[in-house]
C-alpha cells in the first residue's frame, strides 16, 4: 500500500500546483478569450488589454478616414474624416507611449481586434471600397458610428482604472466620439 500512498500524494500536489496557476493567471486578469493580460506598472491588465485593443480599433477609424478623404466630395464629411483621423493618430501614439512606459506589449498574443465591438469586417471594409458619391457618403458615416459606439461601449473596461491619466483618457474617447456621432446622424439626414 506505500505505492498507492506515495501516488496519491503526487496526485495531491501535483492538482495543487495546477490549481495555484489558475488562481494566479485569474488574479492577473483575463480578456474575453481566456487569455491573460499582464499587469505592468502603473497600468492594471484591464488598463493594457484596453491600450492594446483600442490602439488597432483607432488605426482602423484612421484607415476609413483615409479612404474618406479619397472618395467624398462632402466638405462637412471630409472635414470630419481629417479631425478623426487627426485625433486617433494622437492618441495612437500616446497608447503606445503608455504600453512602452509600463514594459507591455504593443500588442496582444492574438488577433482580438476581429471580435471588437465596433470593428468593420472585411465585407464592410470592401463595401466601403465599392460605393461613391452619396451612398458612399451615408455608408461612411453608418459605419463610422458603429465603430465610434463600439469604441465608447470599450471604454467601460477602464471605468477603474488604476491610472487616473488612463481613465481620464478613456472619459476623452467618449466625450468625443459621442459628438461626433451626434454630427455624423445630423450629416446622415442632410445627405440620405
Amino acid at each position: 500500500m506505500p505505492i498507492n500512498r506515495a501516488i496519491t500524494t503526487i496526485f495531491v500536489a501535483i492538482l495543487a500546483l495546477s490549481l495555484s496557476g489558475c488562481a494566479s493567471a485569474s488574479n492577473k486578469g483575463m480578456d474575453h478569450e481566456g487569455h491573460t493580460a499582464q499587469a505592468s506598472g502603473d497600468l492594471s491588465s484591464d488598463d493594457v488589454m484596453f491600450l492594446q485593443m483600442m490602439i488597432p480599433h483607432h488605426q482602423q477609424a484612421i484607415d476609413i478616414s483615409d479612404l474618406a478623404l479619397t472618395k467624398s466630395a462632402d466638405s462637412e464629411l471630409l472635414a470630419l474624416a481629417k479631425n478623426i483621423r487627426d485625433e486617433q493618430a494622437a492618441e495612437i501614439v500616446k497608447m503606445k507611449a503608455w504600453l512602452d512606459a509600463a514594459g507591455a506589449d504593443l500588442e496582444m498574443d492574438h488577433g482580438a481586434s476581429h471580435s471588437m465591438d465596433g470593428m468593420l469586417s472585411d465585407t464592410e471594409l470592401a463595401a466601403l471600397d465599392k460605393a461613391s458619391g452619396k451612398s458612399f457618403d451615408v455608408l461612411w458615416l453608418k459605419a463610422m458610428t458603429g465603430h465610434h459606439t463600439g469604441a465608447t461601449d470599450m471604454t467601460a473596461m477602464i471605468e477603474n482604472a488604476k491610472s487616473a491619466e488612463i481613465k481620464s483618457f478613456g472619459e476623452g474617447i467618449v466625450a468625443s466620439q459621442s459628438a461626433q456621432n451626434k454630427a455624423m446622424a445630423a450629416m446622415i439626414k442632410r445627405i440620405g
